[in-house]
C-alpha cells in the first residue's frame, strides 16, 4: 500500500472511531431528542392523529395499526400519552382504542429504550456515582421487571424519561417491555375509555374512568409527598 493510501486509511479509521465514540453517540442522542421535542411542540402531532384520522384510504385494522405506529413515534418525541390515549378512545372506541394505545406505548418504549441503550448508555454509565443514582441503577439492574412495573403503575413518572433512564441501567429488553405492557394498562384504559365516551360526560363509563384518573393522580401525589419527607428526614440525619 502506498504512503498516501495508508495515510488516508488511517485518517478514515480515526474519523470512524471518533464518530462511534461514546460521547459522539451521546451528542447524537441529545440532538435527536431536542429535534424531536421541537417538532412535537411546533407541529403538535397529537392533533394530526385525531383531527384527520383515519386517512380515507386506510380503514379497519390498518387504521389501528397505523395509529399505533404514529403513537409510538409521538411518545418517543415526548408527546404526552394522556392526549394520545384520549384520541385513541375517541377514534376507535374502548376496545380497539385500547389495543392501539397499548401497542403504540410498547412501540414507543422500545424505540426510546433502543436509542438510549445504543447511543447513551456507554457514555452515561460512568456518571452514575451519586448515592441515589447508584441505588436506582442497582435496583433496576437486579430487579428489572419489578422495578419497571412499579414505575409504569405510578402515574407521576414521565413516560419518556423513564424509558431513557432505564436504557442507561442494565435492565434487559424482555423485563423492560413486559413490565411496560402490563404496567401501563390500568391508566391507559382509563384514558381510552374516557375518550370513547367524551361525547357523553354523564355516562357511567366516562364518570368511572375520570374518577379512576383523579384518584390515581391524587394517590401518586400523596406517595411522592411522603417519599419527599422521608428523603428530607434521611438527609437531615445523615
Amino acid at each position: 500500500m502506498s504512503l498516501p493510501a495508508a495515510r488516508s486509511a488511517a485518517l478514515s479509521s480515526r474519523c470512524a472511531r471518533a464518530l462511534l465514540a461514546p460521547r459522539s453517540r451521546l451528542a447524537l442522542l441529545v440532538l435527536l431528542l431536542v429535534a424531536a421535542g421541537v417538532c412535537a411542540a411546533l407541529f403538535q402531532p397529537q392533533r394530526m392523529l385525531s383531527d384527520g384520522w383515519p386517512p380515507p384510504q386506510v380503514a379497519g385494522a390498518g387504521a389501528v395499526l397505523l395509529f399505533a405506529v404514529g403513537y409510538g413515534l409521538c411518545t418517543a418525541a415526548f408527546v404526552p400519552r394522556p392526549l394520545l390515549n384520549l384520541a385513541a378512545g375517541a377514534l376507535f372506541g374502548a376496545s380497539f382504542g385500547l389495543v392501539a394505545a397499548a401497542a403504540g406505548t410498547v412501540l414507543g418504549a422500545a424505540l426510546s429504550f433502543g436509542l438510549g441503550r445504543v447511543l447513551g448508555q456507554e457514555a452515561l454509565r460512568p456518571l452514575l456515582r451519586g448515592k441515589w443514582l447508584t441505588a436506582a441503577d442497582g435496583q433496576l439492574s437486579r430487579h428489572g421487571f419489578r422495578s419497571m412495573l412499579a414505575v409504569r403503575l405510578f402515574p407521576g413518572v414521565p413516560f419518556a424519561a423513564a424509558n431513557y433512564c432505564a436504557a442507561v441501567s442494565k435492565v434487559g429488553w424482555g423485563p423492560f417491555l413486559l413490565a411496560t405492557a402490563v404496567g401501563i394498562l390500568p391508566n391507559t384504559a382509563a384514558y381510552v375509555f374516557a375518550g370513547s365516551r367524551a361525547a357523553e360526560p354523564g355516562s357511567p363509563v366516562f364518570l368511572a374512568s375520570t374518577g379512576f384518573i383523579v384518584l390515581s393522580a391524587v394517590g401518586a401525589a400523596a406517595v411522592a409527598w411522603r417519599k419527599r419527607h422521608r428523603l428530607r428526614a434521611g438527609a437531615a440525619t445523615a
